[in-house]
């Protein structure tokens, strides 16, 4: 993908304009182009119509002059701004006045010809706009072309990045056949719950992938603690605690900004509001937003699932824990303004606990 040089045959090849109102300057602009070689002339008197013709045919230059009837070639130039864009003007301009020159480049021209014509001086400043002009396009084109492929090189990352992200899930899923939908519904409560509390796209996005790897440091925990039926005796909830400090071993040191989010919220989404969680009893703001977003998702659909030391309790009861607290779960573990996001939109958790159920 490279930049080509403009030759000769490819100026000769442009579309031109003239626009004057003086029938014998038309011909005469014509008929040196033509003589030249240029094979794409067209002409009008009439400069109402410039820009209903550049829409048609997107002319590659116009040779136009300033002074005209109905519209001047200031006012067209003006017209012509809304169709190009990117503020480039292929406009020649042809003027007899020397103190209208400096207007007409501050308006946008690109360059003038002067009247009386001199064949030289068209046929110069007319191969030399063109050559600028189709240069201007092609690297316009280039730049289309990089950006398509930067687009789809980063779109190729992120698809990577999420496949690795799926197949350590799957793996975490493997050790622990309860966490199946669970891991699916945490990034899509976390995902609203971020909306909710006003976070940008990239922030949502990455979170929505990252969340399912809140626990993937359980792959470290050994079978008869992780898949034991009954509750644990503190020598095993210690062997527990430390799935998250693993967790964001296995996740650390990526560049990706989905696997960096998933070991910032693996290491701290045990972590409280009010410095009673673990693995290093962090409080307030020194646990990170999305650890903090994702404690709350995750506690929500603990005590909505089976667990062997209690039942799954219903979206309302799940509710009542969570805002007024009982013997495992008090509402100041939460972040305030997480808690009341939560308040407000807690039916959008029931019905994503129904759509994923296990």
């Amino acid at each position: 993908m490279t930049l080509h040089a403009i030759n000769a045959s490819t100026i000769l090849k442009s579309k031109v304009l003239i626009v004057d109102d003086q029938e014998a300057n038309v011909i005469l602009l014509e008929q040196i182009l033509l003589r030249e070689g240029y094979q794409s002339i067209s002409t009008t008197m009439k400069s109402t119509e410039v820009c209903h013709l550049h829409r048609q045919h997107a002319y590659d230059l116009i040779l136009l002059d300033l002074q005209m009837p109905e519209m001047d070639g200031f006012a067209v130039m003006e017209e012509l701004k809304q169709i190009e864009k990117d503020g480039y003007l292929p406009v020649l301009v042809i003027t007899a006045q020397p103190d209208q020159k400096l207007r007409a480049l501050r308006a946008g021209a690109e360059d003038f010809i002067s009247k009386p014509f001199e064949m030289a001086e068209v046929l110069v400043r007319v191969h030399n706009m063109l050559k600028i002009r189709l240069l201007n396009k092609e690297l316009r084109h280039y730049n289309d072309l990089l950006e398509q492929r930067v687009r789809e090189r980063t779109a190729d990352l992120k698809e990577g990045y999420q496949e690795t992200i799926f197949t350590m899930t799957r793996a975490a899923e493997h050790r622990d056949e309860d966490t199946g939908a669970h891991v699916q519904r945490i990034s899509y409560y976390s995902r609203a719950l971020s909306q909710v509390l006003g976070m940008d796209e990239n922030f949502i996005e990455t979170i929505f992938f990252a969340s399912p790897m809140h626990d993937i440091g359980k792959i470290g925990v050994p079978d008869h603690v992780l898949l034991k039926p009954s509750s644990l005796v503190a020598r095993e909830w210690a062997l527990m605690q430390e799935h998250a400090a693993m967790g964001a071993k296995i996740l650390g040191d990526s560049k990706s900004p989905y696997l960096k989010m998933g070991a910032e919220i693996a290491l701290n989404h045990h972590e409280k509001w009010d410095g009673t969680g673990y693995p290093y009893g962090k409080k307030g703001n020194e646990i990170p937003l999305a650890a903090r977003i994702m404690c709350i998702c995750d506690i929500y659909d603990a005590l909505r699932s089976k667990r062997p030391y209690k039942p799954a309790f219903d979206h309302q009861k799940t509710v009542e824990i969570i805002i007024h607290g009982d013997s495992r779960t008090q509402p100041n573990h939460f972040d305030p303004l997480i808690l009341n996001a939560f308040k407000l939109n807690h039916q959008t958790f029931c019905e994503i606990f129904d759509d994923y159920v296990e």
